[in-house]
């Protein structure tokens, strides 16, 4: 059952009950004329459990919950290899997608997303909250003035720190089914985002990946030596077994200067002819997933839903769309292959 009542309060339900469905719940509940009607969960026992602790009416069958309430959109909280099968049915019933990221673990899975959202006119968007950060669009934006004139070089450090427990507590942390992989899939997906928002394209990437320290099947360790299509070159480093864990890293180098940003803020700004900016030089790490994957501010969630709802109801693209989702899940996936092939791959 749609709402055609946009310019209303929006109605979201939220499929998938686990820790990252409390955060949009708390960013949802910040924005005027926006509620969550419903929650969808995986059994019936987990769905008491989650009803019990947000007070939102909680379902485990989806057709069930479609048919029962007043739905304008879904955001998609599921393990990152089952969301293409919500994605259709939501879809299908002319209801908007709000995809958490990987938007799914296959290329091909995901394009399946894009295309059913695209056969049903409904607007589908991937969860990329670091975007709508402040300072990673104050680099954006110098880039794209080209204050930092021609670029050069672009590095991503994720070298974070999972316990033992983080994967052997989830049936599907981890694995290549659920998961898709695991330290870069995962955690390095949203710095690796903002890696190619602001360098463009990635032409070609030689890579290797290991599991060193974990019982999982995905890789703990990754290291990429990238080839930008404009000619600059750069850097990808992933972990979660590097303990404690440290504040993620983007470094942007251009021939007029360099940005270097950890933890979402900028800890160097230095322009030729410009006065230098290291305002932020002890970066304290508050709003970085280091070493706890819920140690993030919901504020960013907020602005990203806020763009959705906006995209709905002006007809517009959301800032993420799933052909932006799927621009960091296709580099992942080609480290993948660079990584069991022992060959560089071309993007």
């Amino acid at each position: 059952m749609t709402n055609s009542n946009t310019n209303g309060t929006f109605n979201f339900a939220i499929i998938g009950t686990g820790s990252i469905a409390g955060l949009h719940i708390k960013a949802i509940t910040d924005i005027p004329h926006a509620r969550v009607v419903a929650l969808c969960s995986s059994s019936p026992e987990r769905a008491v459990q989650a009803e019990e602790k947000f007070g939102i009416k909680t379902y485990f069958d989806l057709d069930t919950m479609f048919d029962a309430q007043s739905i304008d959109a879904v955001i998609i909280c599921t393990a990152s290899g089952s969301h293409l099968e919500p994605c259709k049915a939501a879809a299908q019933r002319g209801i908007h997608v709000l995809s958490e990221k990987p938007l799914e673990v296959t290329l091909e899975r995901a394009r399946e997303m894009i295309d059913v959202c695209r056969e049903n006119q409904v607007k589908l968007a991937c969860v990329f909250q670091s975007r709508f950060k402040p300072d990673f669009q104050r680099l954006y934006d110098a880039v794209q003035n080209n204050q930092l004139g021609k670029l050069i070089l672009g590095n991503a450090f994720i070298i974070w720190y999972r316990p033992e427990e983080y994967y052997s507590s989830s049936p599907w942390r981890g694995t290549l089914e659920g998961d898709g992989g695991a330290a870069l899939i995962n955690q390095g997906i949203h710095t690796i985002d903002l890696l190619q928002n602001v360098m463009g394209p990635v032409k070609s990437v030689t890579a290797k990946v290991k599991t060193v320290v974990h019982d999982i099947e995905g890789e703990d360790l990754g290291v990429a030596m990238l080839e930008f299509q404009n000619g600059a070159m750069g850097v990808i480093q992933g972990s979660t077994a590097a303990y404690p864990g440290h504040p993620e890293r983007l470094e942007v180098y251009g021939e007029k200067g360099s940005v270097i940003m950890e933890a979402g803020k900028i800890i160097s700004w230095n322009i030729k002819d410009e006065e230098s900016k290291n305002e932020n030089a002890h970066s304290s790490g508050k709003d970085s997933g280091a070493s706890d994957p819920m140690a993030i501010d919901y504020a960013h969630h907020k602005y990203q839903i806020e763009d959705f709802i906006e995209a709905i109801r002006e007809n517009r693209e959301p800032v993420v769309t799933g052909e932006e989702g799927l621009k960091a899940l296709a580099l992942i996936r080609a480290i993948y292959e660079s990584s069991s092939s022992g060959k560089s791959i071309d993007l």
